[in-house]
Order: structure tokens, then C-alpha cells, then sequence
């Protein structure tokens, strides 16, 4: 007896995001807004999204799994509405909710260190003029 082999089309094809997981991490990294809140509070760290997917392609909710708080929550949803996936042909027309997870992570931007050099000659009459010179330092980051 030979197994009875089925059609490719009898099963459901899942979501595909086009470029794949690089094209999703791009697409987060560049519109990616650190919240305020969390930036002032030194909030890193990794939000866990659960994420529906319509029929369309379209992401129609989000549920968040673990939480950071501070606004990153709030930005980690906006990020994944801003997804849009492509739907392969399903069988029978169905309509069907897909859900998939993803972690979101915040890190800090790098602090930069700013260096400012300032040379200052004193300004008196060339009788009293010595050489001096003063320097300024300001290091902030």
C-alpha cells in the first residue's frame, strides 16, 4: 500500500514578512523612538509582544507578554502595527488569524563623549603683555 500523498494547496501557508527576520529588525532599528520616560529612568531591556495577523497581512493586535515599562510597552506595539506581512493563497479561501511573538529590545543610545578645547591670550597693552595662555576642559558625555 502506497501512502495516499496530498496536494500542497491542502495546507495553510503561514505569513511571510518579505527580506525575512533582517528585513524586520531593520524596519524596527529605524523607526525605533526610545520613550522619554524610560531614557530619563535608564530603562533597558526586552519586551515581549504576542501579535495577531489578519487575513490580509495586516497586524490587527498585540498583547504584551513581559513588560519594561516606562513608555516601552506603548512603543514596542506601535512598532509591530507598523508590520505588513504577505499572505500566500490558503486553500478554500479561508480567513484565518495568525499569532506570532517577538521580543523588542531597548538598550540605551551610547553616551558620546564631547571634548571642547579653548585657547584664550590674555588681552592687556604690549607693555604689560607676558605669554599666558589658559585652557578649558569640558568633558560631558
Amino acid at each position: 500500500m502506497s501512502k495516499k500523498q496530498r496536494k500542497d494547496d491542502s495546507f495553510i501557508k503561514k505569513p511571510i514578512y518579505p527580506g525575512g527576520q533582517k528585513a524586520i529588525n531593520a524596519l524596527i532599528s529605524s523607526n525605533i523612538k526610545y520613550p522619554p520616560r524610560a531614557l530619563e529612568n535608564k530603562i533597558e531591556g526586552t519586551v515581549q509582544l504576542r501579535y495577531d495577523i489578519d487575513h490580509k497581512g495586516n497586524v490587527v493586535g498585540s498583547k504584551v507578554i513581559s513588560s519594561l515599562g516606562h513608555g516601552c510597552d506603548e512603543e514596542a506595539q506601535r512598532l509591530v502595527k507598523l508590520l505588513k506581512f504577505r499572505i500566500p493563497k490558503n486553500p478554500r479561501k479561508l480567513k484565518i488569524i495568525f499569532h506570532k511573538t517577538i521580543r523588542i529590545h531597548f538598550k540605551l543610545p551610547n553616551a558620546q563623549l564631547a571634548l571642547q578645547y579653548k585657547t584664550e591670550v590674555s588681552k592687556l597693552p604690549p607693555s604689560q603683555k607676558v605669554k599666558q595662555k589658559s585652557y578649558t576642559y569640558t568633558i560631558s558625555w
